[in-house]
């Protein structure tokens, strides 16, 4: 840029015309012998090309471990429904044992264990629903295409037409996802 086109600039003020000048002349001061300022950007080059390098090998490294990081948490991300799970095996467990006792009538056996399982059920529902699993009520709502599998048809004094009737599954919800639809018997209204 020539001084004829910075003082014919108005855009430019006074004050900045003057720096501007001021710091070409301060350069022009320095730079005496361009041999050593050859050196001197030369060793700058160097130093700033092994920064630049220093920082594409940290962000290199940083890249790979964010990468094992994630493989990793990945691999390991249903452990602590697993965890939960086996929580529910003991009680499997000690539900097939108690129902087991020698000496005991087999109605006796029969009502240990069947007290056991329903304990062992109502403690898996309450792990699934820790991780939001949901059961999708159904029976005598609407019938929905979107949550609910119908298997067949049945007239119904009771249940309106369209409306489940009865269920085959139970259908669950993963968070607001369908994790498997309810298949359902749906009302045909009545004869």
């Amino acid at each position: 840029m020539s001084t004829e086109f910075e003082n014919d600039n108005p855009a430019m003020g006074e004050a900045a015309q003057e720096e501007t000048l001021e710091t070409r002349d301060a350069t022009a001061a320095e730079s005496a012998d361009p041999q050593q300022d050859l050196i001197n950007a030369r060793e700058e080059v160097v130093q700033y090309r092994d920064k630049l390098l220093r920082l594409a090998a940290e962000f290199e490294n940083y890249k790979r471990r964010i990468e094992r990081e994630h493989l990793t948490s990945m691999k390991y991300a249903g452990e602590p429904i697993l965890r939960e799970m086996l929580s529910v095996v003991d009680n499997l467990e000690r539900a097939i044992a108690a129902g087991l006792t020698e000496g005991a009538s087999a109605e006796t056996n029969l009502n240990t264990l069947s007290e056991g399982l329903r304990l062992t059920l109502k403690n898996l529902i309450a792990s699934l629903e820790k991780f939001e699993v949901k059961v999708i009520d159904s029976i005598g709502q609407p019938f929905d295409p979107n949550i609910h599998e119908a298997l067949t048809m049945e007239e119904s004094a009771e249940i309106p037409a369209s409306h489940v009737l009865s269920e085959f599954k139970k259908g669950y919800l993963f968070k607001d996802r369908l994790l498997r639809p309810a298949k359902v018997t749906v009302s045909a209204g009545k004869k």
